[in-house]
């Protein structure tokens, strides 16, 4: 089973855009506060990944926009890991709290780098793969 995070989440006046939806922009935002609720459960969030001499840039983000999201609408954003091995790729799903109904969903790919070299490591470090073994 993959590793999977949610978060709940009300959609503030402030993210909406001139139409009164939720501007295309902030559904970038509510992915990275999932990844990082996601990182988070095995102790290798950002401060962690820069401590261990990797940085993780997304190299790739994938967004589709099926429903908009309102202005206090509730909702439910899960993160799931569903690569590993090579690259981090976590699928997002954003949903209805009330309905459970699909509004968005999408994924991030990101490499890992060496802080020191700027090199891309073509496999994950092992410290990665240290975090991940009690989960999968």
């Amino acid at each position: 089973m993959p590793l999977t995070a949610r978060i709940d989440l009300t959609v503030p006046f402030h993210d909406l855009d001139p139409m009164e939806v939720c501007w295309h922009g902030h559904y970038v935002r509510y992915f990275e506060l999932a990844r990082t609720a996601l990182l988070q459960r095995i102790d290798y969030d950002y401060p962690q990944m820069r401590a261990s001499g990797y940085a993780w840039p997304v190299i790739e983000l994938f967004v589709r926009y099926a429903r908009p999201l309102v202005y206090q609408q509730r909702l439910h954003l899960d993160a799931r890991l569903v690569e590993w091995e090579n690259r981090l790729k976590i699928t997002y799903e954003i949903c209805d709290a009330a309905t459970r109904r699909r509004l968005t969903r999408g994924h991030t790919v990101q490499v890992a780098v060496g802080i020191q070299t700027r090199e891309m490591c073509f496999v994950s470090p092992d410290i990665l793969r240290e975090k991940l073994k009690a989960y999968l």
